[in-house]
């Protein structure tokens, strides 16, 4: 049962917000519908601007906001950060056993869902005021002030409930998924396109006219893309893709049909891109915070307050605010060859930072996304798989899972922390986060797509796929 902490959020239940499960079964294509629906949603709140704000405001979050998908003064401003942000805070907890709950347990689990939909609606009130307090929009009046955090706070419950929509069986996947891949998608396509920064229509109408050197046009110049860039996004794609693909597959037979036989996958990625969101996250929301006490405190310069030095120091010129020292300037990485050949330090610790994050939140969410080998050993028993040759019980397949679950995790893990850092170093398109989370996204809604026309076609298959 719940522990004390999650109990108190039982009065929140009946007040908050809440996208009610389907009493019925939701066909394909309905399914599809809404899915379409919400992704439309998010597309426009994107395009929207926030009113009452000054259109010539820079923006110091430029890389973060693939993370997030955000959109820089549009009612997607802070995109899917405080719904991230609150569920890694509390999976965080729970992993560490510091807030006691069994995820397996209906009651826990909703009770545990109304804390995190709690905690959504706090940090978007709170990273709405910090963003104005900071000065982000410049001076504004009180009365546009009260008008630009109502519009931040109604737009991420809005996005809150379309994620909830998704989820609760009504749409295909998740709402945070979607909302991730068609940022970065909209990203990939407007740094490769977009006359005014675009690589073809923009860096090389330059190159060809005489207005950047081949060295430039190589490696990259100011806001423009490279063609490093352009070929190390090519290569991302398709290095994601094949670590996709690798399985270790274990065999299987159904007990309700003789002769049946299946195959149990393994993937090398086993907990899939969940570990580069929640260290990408975490690593965002350092950076924010420290530049928001950086600007509260009167922007100091560079070296001059201690605490400043371990949190993040920051500078400000004419081209924005730039991380310079501390902690928040070594979660972020060089996103050239040139920066990390000049700042091999900072580019060295970023990766080994990442990396390791990556191999501790895998093994967090092995837990608490059930993915553990006891968990999942039982869940295969409840479907009438066993493994050829042993008895039917839950524990020689527990038993087998332990040899590959735990070692796989971790070096999925560390693989996925390395191929983001390596892809930001070389400066892809979309970042190198936003590449491994769209190809992942990507792979996961095919095999949904997949499972859910299957199951369709074949009803008796949903007992075999544990529906």
């Amino acid at each position: 049962m719940a522990g004390r902490f999650l109990n108190l959020f039982k009065p929140l239940a009946r007040i908050l917000p809440e996208i009610k499960v389907p009493g019925r079964k939701v066909g394909f294509n309905e399914k599809l519908f809404w899915t379409a629906i919400v992704l439309i949603i998010y597309l426009v709140m994107a395009e929207v601007s926030l009113f009452g704000i000054p259109s010539d405001q820079t923006d110091n979050f430029g890389a973060l906001r693939v993370i997030f998908a955000s959109n820089r003064g549009t009612l997607m401003e802070l995109g899917i950060g405080p719904i991230v942000t609150s569920g890694l805070i509390l999976q965080l907890l729970v992993g560490s056993s510091i807030i006691q709950a069994n995820m397996s347990d209906h009651g826990d689990r909703g009770l545990f869902t109304v804390a995190s939909k709690f905690f959504s609606i706090l940090l978007t009130g709170v990273q709405a005021a910090a963003y104005i307090i900071s000065g982000m929009y410049g001076v504004i009046p009180t009365t546009t002030t009260i008008i630009i955090f109502t519009q931040l706070l109604g737009a991420g419950i809005i996005v809150m409930l379309m994620d909830e929509l998704v989820q609760k069986g009504w749409g295909l996947g998740s709402g945070i998924s979607l909302f991730i891949m068609a940022g970065v998608a909209q990203n990939i396509l407007w740094q490769t396109f977009n006359p005014g920064t675009g690589l073809f229509v923009g860096s090389l109408s330059l190159f060809f006219n005489g207005q950047q050197t081949i060295n430039d046009w190589i490696l990259g110049a100011g806001a423009y893309p490279s063609l490093i860039g352009f070929i190390a996004t090519i290569g991302a794609f398709v290095v994601i893709i094949y670590l996709e693909g690798i399985r270790i597959e274990l065999p299987m037979t159904y007990a309700g049909y003789k002769g049946f036989r299946s195959r149990y996958p393994i993937k090398l990625l086993y907990v899939s891109n969940l570990p580069v969101i929640f260290a990408s996250a975490l690593f965002a929301n350092v950076y924010f915070f420290t530049q928001l006490l950086w600007s509260t405190q009167g922007q100091p310069a560079p070296g001059t307050n201690i605490l400043f030095q371990i949190t993040g120091d920051y500078n400000a010129t004419e081209a924005g605010i730039q991380a310079v020292g501390g902690l928040a300037y070594f979660v972020t990485p060089p996103n050239t060859l040139q920066g990390v050949v000049a700042e091999p330090l900072r580019a060295a610790i970023y990766l080994v930072i990442l990396v390791a994050f990556c191999a501790v939140f895998s093994l967090i969410w092995l837990e608490v996304g059930g993915l553990g080998a006891s968990k999942v050993a039982q869940q295969l028993m409840d479907s009438g798989m066993q493994i050829p040759g042993y008895r039917r019980s839950s524990k020689p397949i527990e038993a087998i899972l332990k040899r590959y679950i735990p070692i796989v995790t971790v070096l999925g893990g560390i693989i996925v922390g390395l191929v983001a850092g390596v892809a930001d170093f070389l400066g892809v398109f979309g970042s190198g986060t936003g590449i491994l989370l769209s190809v992942g996204i990507i792979y996961q809604y095919y095999e949904l797509l997949m499972r859910e026309r299957a199951a369709e076609m074949f009803p008796a298959f949903r007992r075999i796929l544990g529906e």
